[in-house]
Order: structure tokens, then C-alpha cells, then sequence
């Protein structure tokens, strides 16, 4: 299936804190499969080297970029490489994210404010800067990753992440509603408990001291179907928003969590 030939993506969180399938390389990935050329943004090169390795022969198709979505100069920067390289953008995909644990007792005001820039500032930066090139073409398909932090409380105190996430929700439903006459849709994945490469490299540390295998039981045990997606599931959901087949979607969310928030416990 080639969804998305002749398109050009951009892909926020590309790279991945370890080896296998996080949602921001999954989605890069399988875009450039499905005929996209994407730009591949991360703020780490050796992340993305490893998703330009699990790409394949796909990884023609992706070119990387070094970029601080938190920074508006980082930004802008990050947009004109897009331009320099395949053009104006048709998708843009944001999956910048990172929780903290802790209330508002326990939680830092800088790591408040960190939280903030990073889940939720980098959306409204790439969105300022990516938007006018999709306003101008009157066309785009913009898709936001939240989390269900954002929905209800998922088994920990990570207010920061949960208040931020819930606004991207939020963010993504008014900038799709403002351009909808614009020919720009905007939607939100709503990830749930999904097994990647952050629950073993820094999840598992701040939540049960290392032990992956305690972690990993406790987050199945919330959800109906009985076993965690991946970064695929992910990208499985974010393509079908980004793409074509989606024309009369917008300013809603697509959950992927198992069942997970349908739940009353």
C-alpha cells in the first residue's frame, strides 16, 4: 500500500531511548514504507541512525534532522530543512513527549515547567511554523500524540505530564476547528499502555526501581484485552489519521489502549 506517495511527512521524536519499535520511529518508518518522504527529527543522531537501520530499504526516504522542538528558532530551522529537502510538508506528526513523576507536593516547579515545554510547547511551536505552508496549499493533515494520562489516572501521580497531555488533546481539537475551512485536519492518537523501548529504559526506574518484569505485569493487568501494543499500534493509527481515508475525520481522538480507559476500575 503506497497511502502516501508523493507526500512529505515530518516526524517529530523520531529516534527512540532504545532498541525496538517507540511510536515516533514506528510511525517514520512506516510512513517512508508507505511512500512519504519524511524528515526524521529527533534531538539525538545516534536514535536516529537506529531508525534510519530498522528502515531498510526505507530509510532512502528519510532524511534526518537535529532539532529542539521546545525552541522556536530550533523550529523554524527545522522547517526550512523540511522545505530544502522535499518541499512544504502534507503531514506533520507530533510525538515529542516524557513524563515525571509526582503531585504537585512532590513535583519541582522546574520540572513543571519542563514537562510543559516539552509535551506541550513543542506542539504549538511546530504547529506555528508547519501550519502557514499547509493554510497556503490549503491542504494538511496534522496528528498530535497525547497519552491516556490525559483522559483519566492511569495508576501513578505524574500531574505535570497528565495536565500537558490533556492539553494537547484539547489544543489539537480548536486548530482543527479554526482551519477546517483551510483544508488542515487535526486529529489526536491517544496511546494507552503500550510496551516500548521507554518503559524498560526509564519507566521501570522511576516506578518499580529497575524491576521491568514487576512494571510490565502491573500495566497488563489494566487492560481488557490482555496484552500491550507496541510503537506499531501507534503508527497503525497515526497513519490512518494523516492519511486520505480519514478526509471527513477531524478534531477528534483515536484511543489505543486495549480497552484500558473503557474500564470503571
Amino acid at each position: 500500500m503506497q497511502r502516501f506517495k508523493s507526500k512529505v511527512a515530518i516526524v517529530t521524536g523520531a529516534g527512540c531511548v532504545g532498541t525496538g519499535w517507540g511510536n515516533g520511529r514506528a510511525m517514520a518508518v512506516r510512513l517512508a514504507e508507505e511512500g512519504a518522504k519524511v524528515l526524521a527529527v529527533d534531538r539525538d543522531q545516534e536514535r536516529l541512525n537506529e531508525t534510519l537501520s530498522l528502515a531498510g530499504d526505507s530509510a532512502a526516504s528519510i532524511t534526518t534532522c537535529i532539532c529542539d522542538v521546545t525552541d522556536a528558532a530550533s523550529v523554524q530551522a527545522m522547517v526550512e530543512a523540511c522545505l530544502k529537502a522535499y518541499g512544504a510538508p502534507d503531514v506533520l506528526i507530533n510525538n515529542v513527549g516524557g513524563s515525571s513523576a509526582g503531585g504537585p507536593i512532590q513535583l519541582s516547579e522546574e520540572a513543571w515547567d519542563s514537562q510543559i515545554d516539552i509535551n506541550l510547547k513543542s506542539v504549538f511551536l511546530t504547529c506555528k511554523y508547519v501550519l502557514p505552508h499547509m493554510v497556503e496549499r490549503k491542504s494538511g493533515a496534522i496528528v498530535n500524540v497525547a497519552s491516556t494520562s490525559g483522559l483519566r489516572w492511569t495508576g501513578s501521580a505524574q500531574v505535570a505530564y497528565a495536565a500537558s497531555k490533556a492539553g494537547v488533546i484539547h489544543l489539537s481539537r480548536v486548530v482543527a476547528v479554526q482551519h477546517a475551512p483551510d483544508g488542515v485536519r487535526v486529529n489526536t492518537v491517544v496511546p494507552g499502555q503500550l510496551h516500548t523501548p521507554m518503559v524498560e529504559v526509564r519507566l521501570a526506574k522511576q516506578r518499580t526501581g529497575g524491576d521491568v518484569e514487576s512494571l510490565l505485569a502491573s500495566r497488563v493487568k489494566r487492560i481488557p484485552l490482555g496484552f500491550m501494543g507496541d510503537g506499531r499500534d501507534t503508527a497503525s493509527a497515526a497513519l490512518y489519521l494523516a492519511s486520505d481515508e480519514a478526509r471527513f475525520v477531524t478534531g477528534t481522538e483515536l484511543v489505543v489502549d486495549g480497552g484500558m480507559t473503557a474500564r470503571c476500575d
